[in-house]
Formats: structure tokens, C-alpha cells, sequence
């Protein structure tokens, strides 16, 4: 490529709203990927913790040891939280001298089910954005796209030959919009549906976790072994 028409020349040389279009555009694919490099590792983290919490829950001790280890450990999330959150309300409402199996697992499903939606929350945060971005940015580098070209076309009118020399550095320049769009836009799309999947994933997870801590404590309740 000459140098007249290279990158670096054709957006110094772009017009101010080009410019400001491409500076938009390569902030939004700065963010994304800051928030696809953060999320990659907390889900990572999250499913690491989860098999690691499945593996203790199983192991066949006791409820109130697990959770003494738990509590003590602290920084409980996901699984971990949902059975600290389930758990603490199962003895609160022992303290209470509730009897009624029906009422302490209804108070016990409730609170379990806050914590899980909380915890659904913290692995969404972020997820916006990359939706976002996947959704706008071709849109904001198609506009760079149609004012450079209608500049260039405005420009070929004011000169009385126009040729393809002439031409090409103001297409040039518009076309470099449609393509920082897209290279905003597609990483953005891609991570985006791959994190709601995983999303889906845990919330699934944590919601039949809920359920058999529900069975275990309704047995227990009722067979007065907890």
C-alpha cells in the first residue's frame, strides 16, 4: 500500500468526526475486552468452587460441620453462600421454636432463593455491556462509514475530473469505520452469548442445589436428624 494510503495516514488525515467515531469505537472494544478477561476468570473460578463445594457436600459429614468449615473459611460464594444463606435460616428458625416442617422449609427456601439470585446477579454485571456493545457498534462505524463517503462524494464535486486516485482516500477512510465496527462488535457478541450460557449453567446448578438441600433438610426435619 503507498504510504499516501496507509492506516495511520488515513485516520490522522480523517475528518473530526471520523475520528471521534473511530476513538468511540476503540474504547468500546477496550472495554469489552476488559470485561471478557474479568469475566473469563470468574467463571472459571466459580465452576472450580463449585465442583470443589459439590465434592464437600457429598463427602457424607455433617450438615453443621460443613458449615462451621464453611463459615470459618469465609468469603463464601455460589454454592457455598446459598448453603451458608440456607442453612443459617434453618437454625434460625430453630431457635425460634418453630416446629411446623412446612413453615422452616418455606423460610429456608426463601432465603436461599435471595442468596441465589444475588449471586446470579454478580455473574450477569458486566454482561450489559458486552451486549451493548455487540448491538452498537456496527451501527456507530456504519455512520462513520456514510459521512465519509458522502465527504468523499461532496469533495469529488468540487474538483472538475475526479478519478480513482482521488476517490480512494475518502472511501478509504469511511470503510475503516465499518471495520473498527465490526472488530468492536464481534468479540463482544461472541463473549456475550458464551457467558449467558454459563450463566444459565450456574443458575441451573445452584437452583437444584437449592432443591436438594430442601430434601435433605424436609428428611431431616422430619426424622428429627439434621
Amino acid at each position: 500500500m503507498n504510504a499516501s494510503l496507509s492506516l495511520t495516514h488515513l485516520i490522522l488525515q480523517a475528518s473530526a468526526l471520523a475520528q471521534i467515531v473511530l476513538f468511540l469505537l476503540v474504547v468500546a472494544s477496550i472495554g469489552s475486552w476488559a470485561v471478557i478477561f474479568s469475566k473469563r476468570a470468574l467463571f472459571s473460578r466459580t465452576f472450580k468452587a463449585s465442583a470443589a463445594f459439590e465434592e464437600r457436600f457429598w463427602s457424607g459429614g455433617n450438615l453443621s460441620d460443613l458449615y462451621e468449615s464453611v463459615r470459618r473459611d469465609g468469603n463464601a460464594s455460589g454454592l457455598s453462600a446459598i448453603f451458608l444463606a440456607g442453612y443459617e435460616e434453618f437454625m434460625r428458625q430453630q431457635t425460634l421454636g418453630k416446629v411446623d416442617p412446612d413453615d422452616v422449609l418455606a423460610a429456608v427456601q426463601r432465603q436461599m432463593r435471595v442468596t441465589q439470585t444475588r449471586e446470579v446477579e454478580k455473574l450477569e454485571e458486566g454482561l450489559a455491556m458486552l451486549a451493548t456493545v455487540g448491538s452498537t457498534s456496527p451501527y456507530v462505524g456504519l455512520f462513520g462509514t456514510v459521512w465519509g463517503i458522502m465527504s468523499a462524494f461532496i469533495s469529488i464535486g468540487n474538483v472538475k475530473q475526479a478519478s480513482l486516485a482521488t476517490v480512494a482516500p475518502g472511501i478509504a477512510e469511511a470503510l475503516i469505520a465499518t471495520a473498527m465496527g465490526l472488530v468492536a462488535a464481534i468479540p463482544a457478541v461472541i463473549a456475550y452469548n458464551f457467558f449467558t450460557r454459563n450463566v444459565d449453567r450456574l443458575d441451573s446448578r445452584y437452583q437444584v442445589f437449592s432443591e436438594e438441600l430442601t430434601g435433605i433438610i424436609e428428611r431431616g426435619l422430619r426424622t428429627g436428624k439434621v
